[in-house]
């Protein structure tokens, strides 16, 4: 073989090579917006889910998947085992009491309609679910996240959590009991919600205690996560007075309001001096608040995706 043919071979050997790489990444950005939807349902975090996709990219990059038959669902298992290792790693340094935490939620203007939104809407996860997952222990969470949600099959997922499949099976069961037992019944409609929302900030910011009354479950719980910034807020109150309470006393507070959704749910965020100061996103189940979730952490109140123009549309 000559040195011309050599090298020829030695180029298209190269060009083989960058050609499955590009076949490779635009596999994985296919997938992309399914491996970060795992990682949130897991992990209730939009930042750590964003590390573990891209964990999952590098560990693809470092893998021979030639004989892999099923890449989106390698992928699926790979993130899924990420996720797994960062619970467990979470639970050990954990500092913030889990009784408080809200999860990051996934806010778009209310009455934006571009077709992305439109799908982010219809595939989110409440918040009072994700705090229910946020109870489960890591297995538990994976176990439920990846067969409930996903469909991954318990084979599959006993290889993860390194257990028999009757046994990962055992651990979605448990994980799905508790699910069912804290998660609110399905609620009315997107409007009825906004509505309802609606009349809740109207009562609280007119001092009307009984239309407050109205809106509220008797057993409301509001959760409250101010982070470490604002530790002194992070609370959760039971019970309809104590949560109107809570309400008429923040409603001296003149502040604007944004609506927004917020994981598919009517939200209000307050805007003052063009910046986020709290976001409060409500379940409904039937014609009644039964969840009011509150984010006032400045960090993650500052990463949510809106503009400038958005928070400039808050109604005073």
């Amino acid at each position: 073989m000559t040195a011309r043919e050599r090298g020829e071979r030695r180029v298209d050997r190269v060009d083989r090579e960058l050609d499955d790489r590009e076949l490779l990444a635009r596999r994985f950005e296919a997938d992309r917006g399914h491996l970060r939807a795992v990682a949130y349902r897991m992990l209730g975090s939009l930042g750590e889910a964003e590390d573990a996709v891209q964990e999952a990219w590098f560990k693809l990059n470092r893998s021979d998947v030639s004989g892999v038959e099923n890449l989106s669902g390698w992928l699926t298992t790979v993130v899924g085992r990420v996720c797994l290792d960062m619970l467990r790693s979470r639970g050990s340094r954990r500092e913030d009491p889990l009784e408080y935490y809200v999860p990051d939620p996934i806010v778009r203007v209310a009455d934006r309609t571009d077709p992305e939104h439109a799908a982010e809407v219809t595939e989110s996860v409440g918040l009072a679910l994700l705090v229910v997952l946020e109870t489960l222990g890591p297995a538990e969470r994976l176990a439920f996240v990846l067969h409930d949600m996903f469909a991954v099959s318990f084979d599959e997922i006993a290889r993860i959590v390194d257990r028999t499949p009757a046994a990962t099976r055992q651990l979605a069961s448990r994980a799905r009991r508790r699910v069912q037992d804290a998660t609110p019944a399905a609620g009315p409609d997107a409007r009825r919600q906004r509505e309802i929302a609606d009349a809740f900030l109207a009562a609280a910011h007119g001092g009307d205690f009984e239309g407050l009354l109205a809106v509220l479950d008797p057993d409301v719980v509001l959760r409250a996560d101010g982070g470490r910034t604002l530790a002194a807020v992070s609370k959760v109150v039971r019970g309809a007075e104590a949560v109107i309470a809570q309400a008429l006393t923040y409603a001296r507070f003149r502040t604007g309001t944004l609506w927004v959704v917020a994981n598919g749910a009517p939200a209000a965020l307050s805007v003052s001096d063009g910046r986020p100061g709290a976001l409060m996103v409500f379940t409904v189940a039937g014609d009644r608040i039964v969840e009011l979730h509150i984010l006032a952490d400045p960090e993650r109140l500052a990463a949510l995706d809106l503009s400038e123009e958005d928070l400039a549309r808050a109604a005073y």
